[in-house]
């Protein structure tokens, strides 16, 4: 059992140890969207036609990606229990110079040899949300991560568990935005 002492003593620890990374420079990989605030509701042309949108893949930008990062991967998943991790958009050879994918990049404007993998429809690129009317507010997380390598070699219809497991001792760094949608 941790005393109450030996806890202030480890939060104490801690916060030194953020406090020396942030006097050096240390920088947090951080994930935005200009589309929607963290947390926030996405705008409708972002979701699918089933839906009433225009599947325009959502913009993002990022910062502070660690030292050694030689590329970066994206998956965009709905973690809801009816969905149960529906994927909407999965990237990999992000080139380690990209730091932002623009509105309505996917299938257009990818960044130099980025790969979009096949979503759960079955498709390669971004599939925007179209939960199932009454389930109320789904979560979509975009989580990109910096890797300690130039590239994967995956097949498009992989999946979320071939790409998670891909990743294995990869990773670097992780940043996450979620929005959220409901109908």
């Amino acid at each position: 059992m941790v005393t109450r002492e030996r806890l202030l003593v480890i939060v104490a620890l801690i916060i030194g140890m953020l406090a020396i990374s942030s006097a050096q420079g240390g920088e947090v990989m951080q994930l935005t969207s200009s589309a929607f605030p963290d947390e926030g509701k996405i705008p409708q042309k972002y979701v699918m036609p089933g839906a009433g949108g225009q599947n325009v893949s959502v913009p993002l930008t990022w910062t502070g990606p660690p030292a050694g990062t030689r590329s970066f991967a994206l998956a965009m998943v709905d973690p809801h229990p009816v969905a149960r991790n529906w994927v909407h958009w999965l990237v990999i050879n992000i080139p380690a110079t990209a730091t932002a994918l623009e509105e309505g990049a996917s299938g257009r404007k990818m960044p130099p040899g980025a790969v979009e993998l096949n979503n759960s429809w079955g498709r390669p690129g971004y599939g925007g949300p179209q939960p199932p009317p009454g389930t109320g507010d789904h979560p979509y997380v975009f989580t990109l991560y910096a890797l300690n390598v130039d590239k994967l070699d995956l097949k498009p219809n992989v999946g979320l568990s071939g790409f998670n497991k891909a990743l294995e001792g990869k990773v670097l760094s992780s940043a996450k935005w979620t929005g959220y949608y409901g109908r």
